[in-house]
């Protein structure tokens, strides 16, 4: 058993839920056939489970270390990122033209998974790289192409976005790093970031900053932001490396989890003039940073669901195999132990993470599923039709699973117990990894306002039922079965009570207090939409079950149980919240700040 994917799940969302077959007999993935792509997955398993599993706990032991204005990682981070680079596998999503495999997003995002779970902040460098490069493909003039695009692909370079800064956080509008033109196309960089993953290492040949940044003059607020390419080391015209560009490490920050990630204070221009390169317009830089900022959204959600999984995982074999106890009917002290997967609340907690898991995967699958036929797509009501829902799902694809599969490693490390709080084993360490996903790429409660504030309603609502018409074959298929209809009419219901919701929530004059709720909305939200894919991922199963799959019988009964277990428990939870939402109450605002201690 593999303590880092379930490949028969792979196969069920690749197969059987979200039509890989469709994809690969596109013009775009026609290259690759189901064969070579098993193959691929295989040899990502093999370099996950031999290079990066066995060393994810020293990692997190022997964090980076500041010396001599650097960051020193340990070699053992070194040799395996040196093996993810040497197997070509940081070209899986770039286009074959850029020396790319042209993996589709669905099956690349199953294939870095597995890196996720076995060694979350080892591969997290090269993910970013990715997102870093795709933004640079899509905004940047074919100079800034020609001089970078090459090494990041290939994953000599390392790449990070660059953000907040120390008194500003995540309020971008209050950024004060400056850009000044230099008369000559480069621009001038001064000014502090904080926060910034990757932002120093020892590791790749050089590091590509993505910097928002003003220029003199520019408007306040986001509206004058721009976007800047911003080497660590200057590179010349014909590609070689020359001088260091004065950008400073002032410091690492020491975290809970993701300790093999480097997450660093750089200045900019500390001792000579930093150099940088506008990508895209002037003043159109948060715009521009959204296609890196919502790929890793989507990234951020994957992570947080491998992470799930491997506490998941780990926590089902150990229930498996570590007997204790015995049922509460027996008191003979003669009689056997029973492995603790026999105790029902080991079950429960276990029922718990495979629902969120399974469900979070599902989520992520169909994101990456909607990425691709956006690329394949030859009619422009029909991509135009994918941006909308992906506006809509993307706050949902990277928060739900941040905080619900974080709540699964809480309850992988309640099965261990004792052992499950200590070091020895792993599910703390994939806990405490795990918990910076609520944080990063926008915060939870930021991702409630966008979606309450603008995504329910982007196009005059016409997302809304856009999804409602994804929806609508499930709800349909259910209507006709004897043992799923009544989760079609619970779905379907919870769906009216959403709209009713957002319906309220418009009618609130007061930006304030109509987005008060919005954390407890998008949780809700998130769970109609897990609720939807549970349906599905159900009536897939009940069918194979119909048709007489033998084989896999355990393995889709699992599915319809994991459906009702989500709908009988999870689901009602989401109505409470609906209804607190539309309620629009006001003790939280009311509350003065002196009244938390009466002081």
């Amino acid at each position: 058993m593999s303590m880092i994917v379930n490949r028969r799940d792979v196969d069920f969302y690749l197969d059987e839920m979200f039509d890989l077959s469709e994809l690969l007999a596109s013009e775009r993935y026609g290259d690759h056939d189901r064969d070579s792509i098993t193959a691929i997955l295989d040899l990502a398993q093999q370099i996950a489970e031999e290079a990066f599993l066995p060393c994810a706990a020293e990692l997190d032991e022997c964090e980076p270390v500041f010396e001599d204005g650097k960051a020193i990682t340990p070699a053992v981070l070194k040799t395996c990122l040196e093996t993810y680079v040497q197997a070509g596998l940081p070209t899986a999503t770039f286009d074959a033209a850029h020396g790319g495999m042209q993996l589709p997003i669905l099956v690349a995002n199953f294939m870095q998974g597995m890196f996720q779970a076995a060694n979350a902040p080892a591969v997290g460098y090269v993910f970013l790289t990715q997102s870093n490069a795709h933004m640079l493909q899509a905004c940047g003039s074919q100079a800034l192409c020609d001089r970078f695009l090459a090494p990041l692909i290939e994953g000599r370079w390392f790449g990070t976005m660059c953000l907040s800064e120390p008194h500003a956080g995540s309020s971008l509008s209050d950024i004060r790093c400056m850009a000044e033109p230099k008369g000559d196309g480069a621009y001038k960089l001064t000014g502090t970031k904080m926060w910034i993953s990757g932002g120093e290492q020892d590791i790749s040949e050089n590091i590509v900053h993505m910097v928002l940044a003003r220029t003199p003059d520019a408007p306040l607020g986001v509206k004058g932001i721009s976007l800047f390419l911003v080497p660590k080391i200057r590179v010349e015209d014909d590609g070689s490396l020359g001088e260091s560009n004065n950008i400073a490490l002032a410091g690492l920050n020491h975290k809970m989890g993701q300790r093999g990630t480097t997450n660093t204070l750089l200045n900019f221009g500390e001792g000579g003039e930093c150099l940088g390169y506008l990508v895209g317009e002037v003043n159109e830089g948060l715009k521009n940073m959204f296609h890196m900022m919502n790929e890793a959204r989507i990234g951020v959600g994957m992570l947080a669901t491998m992470s799930g999984l491997a506490g998941y995982l780990y926590s089902l074999d150990y229930a498996r195999n570590r007997p204790q106890g015995r049922h509460p009917g027996d008191k003979d002290p003669n009689s056997p132990m029973l492995p603790i997967i026999e105790h029902a609340d080991i079950r429960r907690l276990l029922m718990e993470q495979k629902v969120a898991v399974e469900g979070s995967l599902a989520l992520l699958s169909y994101c990456s599923q909607l990425v691709d036929r956006q690329l394949i797509a030859s009619d422009p009501e029909e991509s135009q039709r994918l941006t909308l829902l992906l506006e809509l799902l993307t706050p949902v694809a990277k928060s739900w699973p941040s905080e619900y599969t974080l709540e699964a490693n809480k309850h992988a490390i309640q099965i261990l117990g004792g052992y499950g709080y200590t070091r020895e084993y792993p599910v703390e360490r994939l806990y405490r990894d795990n918990r910076l996903n609520p944080i990063h790429e926008g915060s939870h409660g930021i991702h409630g306002l966008d979606l309450l504030g603008r995504k329910v309603n982007l196009a005059g609502g016409v997302t809304l039922a856009i999804f409602e018409e994804e929806m609508q074959p499930a709800l349909e298929a259910a209507a006709g079965s004897e043992s799923l209809a009544a989760m079609g009419e619970a779905l379907t219901g919870i769906w009216k009570l959403a709209e009713h919701t957002i319906e309220t929530v418009n009618q609130e004059a007061d930006t304030v207090t109509r987005l008060s709720s919005a954390t407890p909305f998008l949780d809700a939200f998130g769970h109609v939409v897990i609720a939807w894919l549970w349906l599905r991922q159900a009536l897939i199963a009940q069918q194979a079950l119909q048709n007489g799959a033998q084989a896999d019988t355990d393995f889709y009964e699992g599915k319809v149980a994991a459906c009702q277990f989500f709908y009988r428990y999870h689901l009602p939870q989401a109505a409470e919240k609906l209804r607190y939402v539309a309620s629009q109450d006001r003790s939280v605002l009311d509350t003065q700040a002196s009244w938390f201690t009466g002081q």
